[in-house]
């Protein structure tokens, strides 16, 4: 556990400060000594839990601290499932491929698009290939005319070593 994640309760309230700014599920209950706002906690079967540390005096609040991270534990796990996944198909080429190849390559791209993946088209440079990558550019160029009414792209094909590599999302909805 991080010291980030490290929660100040019940016991460890006494060491941290004499008195605390106690808060009940019923109400603020005003500035008291931490024994006291203890007691209350231990008698209405809850725990006392610091929720502002660095104030003076520090803030405690009296909950039961098990259902309350229960139930941010909740919530995130929540957060999670509402986060889009993005799915994102590669379909490698060379730069001395041959229409046909590009054509059929091509269709199974569409097929992603259509289904709402992400695909990234890279070219393979080999040997002295690199030297002039005009014919890997003229290549994905093509493949671009190809897709483009049913795409967008995420900037200009770029040379990152021995790859061209371009990005295309689906075209959104109007």
């Amino acid at each position: 556990m991080s010291k980030k994640d490290k929660v100040i309760m019940n016991d460890d309230v006494l060491r941290l400060s004499q008195e605390v700014r106690c808060v009940a599920p019923e109400g603020e209950l005003g500035i008291i000594p931490t024994s006291e706002a203890l007691d209350k906690a231990y008698n209405a079967g809850l725990d006392l839990v610091v929720v502002a540390a660095n104030a003076k005096p520090p803030v405690a609040k009296i909950m039961d601290y098990g259902k309350y991270k229960y139930q941010q534990e909740k919530k995130q796990k929540e957060a999670r499932k509402k986060q889009a996944k993005i799915d994102v198909k590669e379909i490698k080429f060379t730069s001395k491929i041959d229409q046909h190849d590009i054509d059929y390559k091509v269709k199974h791209a569409l097929e992603f698009l259509s289904k709402g993946k992400h695909v990234k088209f890279r070219i393979f440079l080999r040997g002295r290939e690199i030297a002039t990558p005009q014919a890997g550019f003229e290549v994905i160029n093509k493949v671009w005319d190809m897709v483009k009414d049913y795409a967008d792209r995420d900037g200009e094909p770029k040379l990152e070593g021995n790859h061209i590599n371009m990005l295309v999302y689906p075209k959104k909805k109007k």
